[in-house]
């Protein structure tokens, strides 16, 4: 079964974190095969409650492009570099290629053949010395084996083709030569009594006993092969090994985990056919045609706490999206087919995951239901927020019973964990909890952290002007904001780039409004933050 990833928003928050593990265990339990990943580093509110509860924390999941593993490429078309250039022939045929990786006995790739080099070896080569293994001399001349005494042969071919009185007057053989001989009875004595490398008989033809006495005596070794002397003589070049032809020893490859896109990109300046494929220690794993490019299976995933295009992983126009939960306005996800969209106006997604376990009849565990109590508290700050909805309070009140803690206790606990900004820098206080939006034709992004001491972040409050004036500068926004919010006072502070002071006074009413100004009651940035800003025309 293929696994489907679940994950929530980049920048994950402990709503996004809980709610993928959540939803992927109940989807386990109906018989799925899932698995929670995240976008980004957690922040310490969410790693507060994964240790609380026991969790470790899901792996990071970097983009859901489509990968060369997710392609259908050929895993044999390989051929090892000892192989006889015959055996290479063949496996082109049987591959319907026009080249193949060529590869040492641990399968590193050493190079590519292809078809032409064949053939210019074929033409140009040299066909009148032979290194090549016993077996594939065999299997090249239909041959069956008389003596063998070298599993590699090397040295010179010849063919009888004089008068035995002439070949016996005018050619010297030794111990580096390989004859090619029909039945005359004088040559082949003189071959066994030569000590050649290796004796062919064609036409069936054996040795006679008296002969074969000899030869195993100098340790000759000897075939019969089915062809005659022209054929054998033809195709005994044939068995060389393929390295011996082989002039490109550093073809263009990809790896297993390179992505599709680039492999076309690739691929498209240098015009080949064929591809070798690698892993991360140069093992050839098999072999990419240009044919099989859109042959490939996406990855599926499901997506929670979130639906636009701008907060998902990266690729994600190239992976199946299966289904959506989320508690959040309609985005900019778009499928090819319809899916599961859950979706419901309550202030967290665990709350609408809550929902499913109880249709599906699944019982919730004890450390699951803490997640999702978690992430409810979370997202409604202690059910302080305006997003907050009464099916909010009833079923983390159901799940702090589950999970056998004191949801208020509990709540103030993990905001506590979270709260404290110390050791961080300015850049890691901005991103914990920042989200990007489209607004027009340009880009907003939002950030929030949860603090009981304001004070620490005004001292340093002209350094987050700063960076944020740089993000806008380097991510293209229009406005780059930072809500502090105060979880006991239950409001926020503001910090936002310099450009944004006109746009961001008209949004919120504020006139002349300042930096770090405290906004009594604005702690949602789904409800209070982002719409004010996306309202001015």
């Amino acid at each position: 079964m293929e696994k489907t990833f679940v994950f929530g928003h980049k920048n994950p928050d402990t709503d996004s974190v809980c709610a993928s593990i959540s939803l992927s265990y109940l989807k386990n339990e109906l018989g799925g095969n899932t698995e929670p990943r995240v976008l980004g580093s957690i922040n310490k509110e969410s790693k507060f409650v994964l240790d609380y509860f026991g969790f470790k924390e899901p792996e990071y999941l970097n983009d859901v492009h489509v990968q060369i593993r997710d392609m259908s490429y050929n895993k044999n078309a390989m051929i090892d570099k000892y192989a006889s250039i015959y055996e290479t022939y063949k496996a082109l045929v049987k591959h319907k290629a026009t080249g193949l990786p060529v590869v040492d006995s641990k399968k590193k790739l050493c190079g590519y053949v292809n078809i032409k080099e064949v053939s210019k070896y074929m033409i140009e080569g040299n066909h009148s010395s032979l290194t090549a293994n016993y077996d594939s001399i065999l299997d090249a001349l239909e041959a069956k084996e008389i003596l063998r005494y070298d599993d590699v042969i090397e040295g010179n071919i010849l063919a009888a083709a004089y008068k035995s009185e002439t070949f016996l007057k005018e050619i010297n053989l030794g111990s580096n030569d390989i004859l090619i001989v029909g039945d005359r009875y004088r040559i082949m004595e003189y071959a066994v009594n030569s000590g050649i490398k290796l004796l062919i008989l064609v036409n069936n033809n054996v040795l006679p006993e008296e002969l074969l006495k000899i030869a195993k005596r100098n340790k000759v070794n000897v075939v019969s092969s089915a062809l005659n002397t022209f054929n054998c003589s033809n195709m005994i070049k044939l068995c060389n090994y393929i390295d011996l032809i082989v002039s490109n020893r550093d073809p263009v490859k990809f790896g297993h985990y390179d992505m599709r896109k680039d492999f076309l990109e690739i691929s498209s300046k240098y015009g080949h056919t064929n591809y070798p494929i690698v892993d991360s220690k140069n093992k050839c794993l098999g072999m990419l045609s240009l044919i099989d490019i859109n042959n490939y299976k996406k990855k599926h995933v499901i997506l929670v706490d979130h639906n636009m295009k701008e907060q998902t992983v990266d690729g994600i126009d190239e992976a199946e999206i299966v289904e959506v939960v989320d508690h959040h306005n309609l985005g900019t996800i778009g499928t090819s087919f319809p899916i599961n969209f859950r979706s419901m106006p309550v202030g967290c997604t665990c709350t609408l995951i809550y929902k499913l376990y109880e249709e599906s009849g699944v019982k919730i565990p004890k450390n699951i239901a803490g997640l999702m109590l978690s992430a409810i508290l979370s997202d409604t700050l202690l059910f302080k927020s305006p997003t907050c909805t009464p099916l909010d309070i009833e079923v983390a009140n159901i799940l702090a019973k589950k999970a056998g803690v004191d949801a208020k206790q509990y709540g103030l606990e993990m905001f506590k964990a979270a709260s404290s900004v110390a050791g961080m820098s300015v850049e890691e206080i901005i991103n914990c909890d920042i989200k990007s939006f489209k607004f027009r034709d340009s880009n907003i992004t939002i950030g929030q952290v949860m603090t009981m001491d304001y004070d620490d972040i005004a001292k340093k409050k002209d350094e987050f002007i700063k960076t944020l004036n740089t993000m806008c500068t380097l991510g293209n926004y229009k406005v780059a904001v930072l809500f502090v919010t105060d979880i006991i006072k239950n409001g926020s502070y503001i910090l936002f780039n310099e450009d944004a002071k006109e746009l961001l006074s008209e949004a919120y009413g504020i006139g002349d409004l300042e930096e770090g100004t405290y906004m009594n009651g604005v702690v949602s940035r789904k409800k209070q933050m982002l719409p004010p800003i996306l309202e001015i025309q």
